[in-house]
């Protein structure tokens, strides 16, 4: 109210007990300077409204601003006496913890006393102008300008994570506990992370229901759609986990995904067999009743048998989109009818026994490059598969990649930001003439420097190894055979000598 003095500052006070109500990490280590220090990088933005301002925003007798007002108020009195020792920590730890400070005042909302006996009932345009742009100011800087509520590595808090904050906060306070930045996000991880691999897996569902009909016409056009799909999923979980340690949740998703896609090609194989034994019972109809009715147990019925049963399987091989277990069920029906064919050939008394052996012969030829063809095509299925496993592989090594370098970038802008702004603090002290005060800030100060300069952030090994972990622990998962794992190893090194 009114002015920003040194009772209002007083008022305040909670300000300089932070360090003590609030931890940033668990256990900082020993060699670590007071955790206190990382708290600008996801403390919110200061801003200090003065309601009825009754001065006018001059210094010195030139105007100033509303920003250099609260600026001005915020300088340290200089004298070492413990009262003003006790005036100026507020004003310390308000620069100290909040780069960014806004400073916004208002006149009173109008100066007729009975319209302010009466605020409540008072309507917009009654109001007094200026009150009625400085409130828009106000109202648009928050709305446009105010950072979003952040945690440590800056993890935005939306309300539904807000909520879970403060149940862990409170049961924190209530067993005498300080709370702690570090094990309250370790909690909100655990809670998101798994509603990040169950949105994900929904998605991955939901996607492959609409998209994918069953039987599909080859098993590539049915990994291809689960590749997009995963695709989609893997990025689904990437935007909504965090601090995913060990990627633990990573794999369980891969995992969900694997069986959820192993159940989709059991329906695809289910669907096709069911289909094409329908079109070829209604193909073979015709012929079965042939057989039944003796058509084929004449002389030169073989013949007869044989130019029937080319018809069916011809018509067969025209009907679109069988799916993946076309030739097995084809082979099944050949199979079923070799013991017919062979009785009708050797009752066929238009052909001699030498005429009988060699048609048996090139029917167990013809029977053996079916048999041959449907092993091949088995065979390619699984590469086929091989491959898809392969691919998810990649797919979740190259996404999490990509999210470990933006939340390096990240950490690295979030250091540079902390390290700017202690540097303005210490220059200020400096120049205000507390050298202790500025030369106490050191240690702070070369501490974030080393981080910056690091070899975490210079070099990125760390990533190389999180990654390498990641693709060991996904070929189990994904079961991916040892011939392809040399692949995959090859493949890891690239990512790695391109980081």
């Amino acid at each position: 109210m009114s002015t920003i003095n040194h009772q209002a500052l007083e008022q305040l006070q909670y300000v300089t007990e932070l360090t003590e109500l609030i931890r940033a990490k668990s256990s900082p280590s020993p060699e670590e300077v007071e955790d206190s220090s990382e708290f600008v990088s996801f403390f919110p933005d200061f801003i200090w409204s003065v309601r009825d301002f009754t001065l006018e925003l001059k210094s010195n007798g030139l105007p100033i601003t509303e920003d250099e007002y609260l600026e001005n108020a915020l300088k340290l009195i200089p004298g070492r006496n413990p009262k003003v020792q006790m005036s100026n920590l507020p004003r310390e730890c308000i620069r100290h913890f909040f780069p960014k400070r806004k400073c916004f005042v208002f006149d009173r909302p109008t100066n007729d006393k009975e319209l302010l006996a009466n605020i409540e009932n008072v309507t917009e345009t009654q109001l007094d102008p200026n009150f009625q742009e400085q409130t828009k100011n106000f109202c648009s800087y928050v709305f446009s300008q105010a950072r979003t509520k952040t945690l440590r590595e800056g993890i935005t808090v939306t309300g539904k994570r807000l909520g879970t904050l403060v149940v862990t906060y409170v049961d924190a306070i209530n067993s005498g506990a300080v709370p702690c930045l570090e094990n309250a996000v370790t909690t909100l991880a655990q809670l998101e992370n798994s509603a990040a691999v169950q949105k994900a897996a929904a998605h991955y569902s939901e996607q492959m229901a609409q998209r994918v009909r069953l039987p599909t016409d080859t098993l590539q056009e049915l990994l291809d759609l689960h590749a997009a799909c995963e695709r989609e999923a893997i990025e689904i979980f990437m935007e909504h986990s965090f601090k995913d340690e060990n990627q633990e949740f990573q794999k369980k998703l891969v995992e969900i995904l694997k069986n959820k896609k192993e159940n989709i090609l059991l329906q695809n194989e289910e669907a096709s067999a069911k289909y094409c034994q329908a079109k070829l019972d209604q193909l073979s109809t015709a012929l079965m009743e042939s057989i039944s009715a003796g058509i084929f147990s004449v002389s030169g019925g073989h013949k007869l048998y044989l130019e029937t049963k080319e018809r069916i399987e011809r018509d067969y091989w025209q009907v679109p989109r069988k799916g993946v277990k076309a030739n097995e069920v084809f082979q099944r029906f050949l199979q079923s009818q070799a013991a017919i064919e062979k009785s009708i050939l050797q009752s066929d008394k238009a052909l001699t026994d030498g005429e009988k052996a060699m048609r048996e012969e090139q029917a167990r030829k013809q029977a053996a490059e079916k048999e041959q063809e449907l092993l091949q095509q088995q065979l390619q299925e699984q590469q086929l598969q091989m491959e898809a496993q392969e691919r998810s592989l990649q797919e979740n090594i190259i996404q999490l990649k990509e999210k470990l370098e933006r939340e390096r970038e990240n950490a690295i802008r979030e250091q540079k930001m902390m390290l700017e702004h202690k540097l303005k603090v210490q220059e200020e002290l400096l120049k205000d003439g507390f050298k202790k005060k500025s030369e106490e800030m050191n240690a702070e100060i070369n501490h974030l420097k080393n981080i910056i300069d690091g070899p975490r952030n210079d070099d990125t090994p760390w990533i190389a190894k999180v990654l390498d972990k990641l693709g060991n622990d996904l070929i189990l998962v994904l079961s991916i055979p040892g011939k392809l794992i040399c692949h995959a190893a090859k493949c890891l090194g690239s990512l790695s000598e391109n980081k």
